[in-house]
This record gives structure tokens, C-alpha cells and sequence, in this order.
């Protein structure tokens, strides 16, 4: 009988891809996850998190939301938990609504971060009635869907929507200091090129999606080029070759490049 521990089953989770112009290339929001986070700590990551149960009922409720209608529930949910981390990680609100002062802002932000796990989404929407805002569900691009393989003795897994969104006027951005211990702005090649000089860790599944960003010369090439292909399935694989172990994606989903050796990649 084996001791290997079971797969763990993956958690509805939800990311944002945040963007704005930048001189040469998309500018991309990544923030760096405390090294006392139970996944990828240390590592440089987009904004997100797991989804919460309720989160659905705030995607589903017209009088916080709009544009949900005719989205499945894991992707109604996914919009809305990926807005929420957003103000939580980077205090950026993807919300549409009255301006809000800075003690205000402050003020929801801190009671998100006290909330527990499962209250979060009930603050967000508290959030939403409170200020008037109203989340645009046009504001989150899907981008791409991960799930990591069903391998032995990985603790935790999440089945994850990647979302893109725009940075919106006069939002700007700040790390909250406890998960995410800092925040940067970077074009993709400079994060890649920063994560191959060792500089910051970024875990496989990052990495590809910033290979993936870095192909675009603009925000607006990026969208038009997301919201024209069809949201596919990434679910990496372990290959067994002559030349050692490698973790796989699949071709043909916009991705250069598809694999890399398992001693390189960082899993999170």
C-alpha cells in the first residue's frame, strides 16, 4: 500500500491580469505574496484568491451588478471574487461609482482584510451598497482557465479563471502589507527577465501567462486578442521523457511556450 496522500480536490479560485499603457509594452500589476502564505509564498503573482460562497449571490443581485446575466455561475462568481481581491491585494476598485475620499477607501479596505475567509464577499457587497458602486461585469476579460494536474501528494490545488482588466481612471495602486507585502508595475519581458536573474520567484503557471502577455504591443491588441479566442482549459501535464521529467501545456492556446523541466519549474 502506497503512503503517498491522494490529490487534494481544486478550489474555485479567481486572478486578475491588471493592466495599463505603458511606454513600450502593457504594463501588468504583480504583488508579492508574504512568504508566511500557505501557496506561492514569496512568490510574484497576479492579484486573486479563492472564490467564496458568496460571491454568486453578489454577481447575481442587479442592484450591485450588471452584465452578469447569462454568465455561468463559476464565471459570475470568478468576476466578482477577482474584483474583490483586487481592492483587498492593491487597493484598486474595478467597481463603477461615486469617487471615494481616502479615509473612506481606507476605511472598507480594512474591514475586507479583518473579514475571515468565508466573509469576505459579505464585506464586498456591504462595500458595493454603502458607496453606490456598481461592478460592470464587461470591466474582467476571461483569459484563461488552469487547473493543475491530479498528482500525488500536492497539498493544494485550485481550478483557477484568469481574467484581464483595465486600471481604471484614477485608481491607483497600493499593496495592502499583509498578503501582498509589495506591488509593481512591470512590462511582462521586464518581470521575465528579472524572474531568469533570479531577482523574484514567479510559479509555473505564471510564468506562462506573462510569455503569453508579452506577445502584445498594447492593452487594446491584448483585449481584442483575448475577447477573439474561445476560453480553453489549461490542465498541465507530467511527461516522462529520455532528458528528464517536464511540465506540459497544451498547444495551440496562444501560449510560446508549452513545457518545462520539472526541476526549473516553480509550482507554488
Amino acid at each position: 500500500m502506497s503512503d503517498e496522500k491522494p490529490a487534494a480536490a481544486a478550489q474555485p479560485a479567481a486572478t486578475v491580469v491588471l493592466l495599463r499603457a505603458g511606454k513600450d509594452a502593457p504594463e501588468i500589476l504583480l504583488v508579492e505574496r508574504a512568504r508566511s502564505m500557505g501557496f506561492a509564498g514569496g512568490m510574484y503573482v497576479f492579484p486573486g484568491g479563492k472564490v467564496d460562497d458568496g460571491d454568486l449571490a453578489i454577481a447575481r443581485n442587479p442592484k450591485w451588478t450588471r452584465g452578469f446575466d447569462g454568465l455561468s455561475d463559476a464565471d459570475a462568481a470568478g468576476r466578482v471574487a477577482s474584483a474583490r481581491e483586487t481592492f483587498e491585494e492593491a487597493g484598486v476598485l474595478l467597481s463603477d461609482g461615486p469617487a471615494l475620499d481616502a479615509a473612506t477607501r481606507a476605511e472598507w479596505r480594512r474591514r475586507l482584510n479583518l473579514a475571515n475567509d468565508h466573509d469576505e464577499s459579505k464585506r464586498y457587497a456591504e462595500i458595493l451598497e454603502a458607496t453606490g458602486h456598481v461592478l460592470d461585469a464587461a470591466a474582467l476579460l476571461p483569459f484563461s482557465h488552469w487547473i493543475p494536474p491530479m498528482a500525488h501528494g500536492v497539498a493544494k490545488r485550485f481550478d483557477t479563471l484568469f481574467y484581464i482588466a483595465r486600471l481604471p481612471d484614477g485608481e491607483v495602486m497600493t499593496p495592502d502589507g499583509r498578503e501582498a507585502v509589495t506591488a509593481h508595475w512591470s512590462t511582462a519581458a521586464a518581470a521575465l527577465a528579472r524572474a531568469d536573474a533570479k531577482e523574484i520567484g514567479v510559479i509555473f503557471p505564471t510564468r506562462r501567462n506573462l510569455e503569453r502577455l508579452a506577445q502584445y504591443p498594447t492593452v487594446e491588441a491584448l483585449w481584442a486578442g483575448t475577447a477573439a479566442r474561445k476560453l480553453q482549459l489549461i490542465q498541465p501535464e507530467i511527461v516522462k521523457r529520455d532528458d528528464g521529467m517536464f511540465l506540459t501545456i497544451p498547444t495551440g492556446a496562444d501560449y510560446p511556450i508549452t513545457e518545462e523541466k520539472m526541476e526549473s519549474a516553480m509550482r507554488g
